[in-house]
């Protein structure tokens, strides 16, 4: 497999290097595991011959991003930006519009493209995400929406596999994004390679998610998340609760639809499963006693909850 990476003046160091570290561990040990794998080629991609990251690290560039069709994988690590107005800047830039314009002459019969963070950004950017499941950092959730709404957007999924599209959520899931890029390779090496490095698997971003960062502009959704939140023991009708925040159940559907991509139900859910998690690493609370602190009565019905949730992530 031949791997290329995209970098540009100012992209995310550790987010670079860690790409580079895993792949370059798996080339090393792909003998000792299988050796009939092929050997994994790792190049650097970009618009000069010399880049800088955020860490201030220098990297000789190999390939031109006109050479990007020559690769099976095309990697593009995040931006460096950590807001939405700093990643807007960010897609002006005349570096970033020319790795958009690379991405968009590949062919998706031949080249996979690989993107975490912010770079899915510059991905969706060439329009060929539309009507496709993605995920991005979870905290730039809301903007990538609104750029983007014909996107599939999972925040909880730590890595989203859409035929020949690979994304993955915030910053340092670059790592996770360069083992699947491996596990595509081989499960084995994958496997091998993540115990050399202590990765530990990470299938899901919810853990990490701030609900009141995502959509704190829309002080409806706010007071809802603290409504339910304070009441997850008790049972819930998004009626009353709508009534008790002196909104319309429509509007609010609207609004938490918009802030979240999820009704509030399923908002209500995730909340539930959160804590329920949180409980049984944390207490020596029973399944069942769990269960009723967080709004269900029987236990049952929270297990099949989260055996879902695995099944998504």
């Amino acid at each position: 497999m031949r791997i290329g990476l995209i970098a540009i003046d100012g992209c995310f160091g550790s987010a670079v290097a860690s790409v580079i570290d895993i792949v370059r561990v798996a080339d090393g040990a792909r003998g000792d595991v299988d050796p009939r794998i092929d050997p994994i080629e790792l190049a650097i991609l970009g618009p000069k011959r010399r880049v800088t990251t955020t860490a201030s690290m220098t990297l000789s560039v190999d390939h031109p991003l006109s050479e990007s069709g020559e690769f099976d994988v095309v990697v593009v690590p995040a931006l460096g930006t950590l807001t939405a107005a700093a990643t807007n800047d960010a897609l002006q830039s005349r570096d970033a519009r020319s790795v958009i314009a690379s991405l968009g002459r590949l062919d998706d019969a031949t080249t996979r493209i690989a993107a975490a963070c912010t770079g899915v950004f510059a991905v969706a950017e060439t329009g060929r995400m539309h009507h496709r499941r993605a995920t991005t950092s979870w905290f730039l959730g809301p903007e990538f929406l609104k750029r983007y709404p014909t996107v599939a957007l999972d925040l909880d999924t730590m890595v989203v596999v859409d035929g020949n599209l690979v994304t993955a959520g915030a910053a340092f899931a670059h790592i996770d994004l360069a083992l699947s890029l491996v596990r595509s390779i081989s499960p084995d090496l994958a496997q091998h390679v993540a115990k050399l490095l202590i990765i530990d698997e990470r299938p899901s971003q919810a853990a990490f998610v701030a609900y009141e960062h995502l959509r704190h502009e829309d002080p409806i959704v706010v007071e809802f998340e603290r409504f339910v939140r304070a009441r997850l023991d008790e049972p819930f009708n998004v009626a009353f609760v709508a009534q008790s925040l002196g909104t319309s159940r429509r509007t609010l559907e609207r609004r938490v639809r918009a802030a979240l991509n999820l009704t509030p139900l399923g908002f209500v859910q995730r909340l539930r499963t959160e804590r329920a998690r949180h409980l049984s690493a944390t207490t020596d609370l029973t399944s069942a006693e769990i269960a009723l602190r967080v709004g269900y009565a029987n236990a049952e019905t929270l297990r099949s909850l989260l055996r879902r949730e695995r099944r998504r992530s």
